[in-house]
């Protein structure tokens, strides 16, 4: 049996509800991502800050991570004359 990967521990133990939506570009994840990230290593947050900061940035991670894989599917690579999907 696979092993649960933290993110999806994390996004099952707190109700969708309580976290913002998602943003609508792959960019805007990412900024709010790397703010998170310097918030979270300042080591200036309390606890719970650091909690729902942690939760936030497992979410944005795997929404920039399916978009990633979803560019990478419609990728198309020029072999020669032919063009082949992305390996």
């Amino acid at each position: 049996m696979a092993k649960p990967s933290a993110s999806s521990t994390i996004s099952s133990a707190i109700p969708a509800a309580t976290l913002p939506a998602l943003p609508a570009t792959y960019e805007a994840a990412l900024k709010e991502l790397d703010g998170l990230v310097a918030g979270l290593e300042s080591g200036q947050l309390p606890l719970d800050q650091l909690l729902s900061g942690y939760q936030r940035g497992a979410q944005l991670l795997a929404f920039c991570k399916g978009k990633l894989e979803a560019v990478e599917t419609q990728i198309k690579v020029l072999e020669g004359t032919e063009l082949k999907p992305w390996a």
